[in-house]
């Protein structure tokens, strides 16, 4: 990041030496992220990050059909294009998991009507870290015998696990470059070649006419050189905690499949103790953990997630979610450990005494 603001400071889109240099700096960093996609450069356009990304590719699209399908765990910035899209008269079908949190592919080949344009399912849940069965779902999305055009969410599991945009089968996936250690306010959307998309926001003629705005291109170098550094595997850190917690506590159940799941996520109900007491504890001892997605922080409300997969108002309100990074040790796993079996146990006694 100091390098790229001290030494690339021209308009990628400007003539000059100074702005030439800009530009092939960012193409070298598109090159470099659309690798990491198995992409090819031209499909991909650079954003302001995962929310611009997931609104480009859901109001971006053409609607000269009146039917798109979408799930009920999607992240507030999937859902709030789709209700903006029900206010223009277009028909959405919000699909539920089953109770391990899967969206399953046969479900939404039963929902869909000749009139039906586009389907998104989030790739990896940001609550749960529950995997979708995104290949199986364009599968029989093709089967289906009329063009469906079908993005997928990927804030979550792009830097996580390996993603291969021709092994899923999409034509639209969104990324966020916070989400693997680079700069917050930066992302990207792959548009598969041959995609129609219309610019959502007007302006200059950039990213090939598909999203207007002068490109960050510090925030770009920076998110390609983070996929290079990112790839340590913490599924370790997160199974040996949820083993020693579970076997430490009664009443703590995982929410979601065990299997396939994000590396680094881990959901959990503690049955009888409110979550926002347990939160406030770890707090006080330096741990930061969530009862969701940050994006709706502040919110008194029950995960809509959880709801969506059979838990109780009262079960989602009781339920944690972790989340593990590539700087966690073996060391912060065991004061996490302790800390929430110790906050637990203290919370239920006076759950109890109460």
């Amino acid at each position: 990041m100091r390098d790229a603001l001290c030494r690339v400071f021209g308009n990628p889109s400007s003539t000059h030496r100074e702005g030439q240099l800009a530009r092939q700096q960012l193409e070298d960093a598109r090159r470099a992220i659309a690798g990491f996609l198995h992409a090819s450069a031209p499909e991909l356009v650079f954003t302001s990050g995962g929310t611009e990304a997931n609104n480009l590719a859901i109001l971006g699209l053409p609607t000269d059909r009146k039917h798109v399908i979408t799930t009920a765990l999607e992240h507030p910035s999937v859902l709030e294009p789709f209700r903006r899209l029900e206010q223009k008269g277009i028909g959405v079908t919000y699909l539920g998991p089953n109770r391990d949190g899967i969206i399953e592919a046969e479900g939404v080949r039963q929902n869909l009507r000749p009139e039906t344009i586009l389907v998104s399912v989030m790739h990896a849940n940001n609550e749960t870290g529950v995997i979708q069965p995104i290949s199986e779902i364009a599968a029989s999305l093709r089967a289906a015998g009329q063009r469906i055009y079908f993005h997928s969410d990927g804030v979550q599991a792009f830097g996580k696990i390996p993603v291969d945009v021709e092994e899923l089968g999409v034509d639209l996936y969104s990324i966020s470059a916070h989400k693997v250690y680079a700069p917050k306010g930066a992302g990207a959307l792959f548009v598969r070649k041959g995609t129609p998309l219309h610019a959502i926001q007007h302006g200059g003629r950039h990213e090939r006419e598909r999203r207007a705005g002068t490109e960050n291109v510090p925030a770009a170098m920076c998110f390609a050189r983070a996929l290079e550094l990112c790839g340590a595997d913490i599924s370790a850190l997160r199974d040996q905690f949820e083993s020693e917690v579970l076997s430490a506590l009664d009443d703590v159940e995982l929410n979601g499949v065990r299997e396939p799941r994000l590396p680094n996520t881990s959901n959990l109900l503690f049955r009888g103790i409110p979550a926002q007491p347990l939160l406030i504890a770890l707090d006080m001892r330096g741990i930061a953990v969530s009862t969701g997605s940050a994006c709706s922080s502040g919110s008194i409300e029950p995960s809509p997630v959880l709801l969506a997969m059979g838990r109780s108002r009262e079960e989602a309100k009781s339920s944690v979610r972790f989340s593990f990074g590539r700087y966690n040790t073996a060391d912060d796993v065991r004061v996490l450990t302790e800390a929430v079996i110790a906050c637990a146990r203290q919370l239920r006694e006076k759950q109890l005494a109460g």
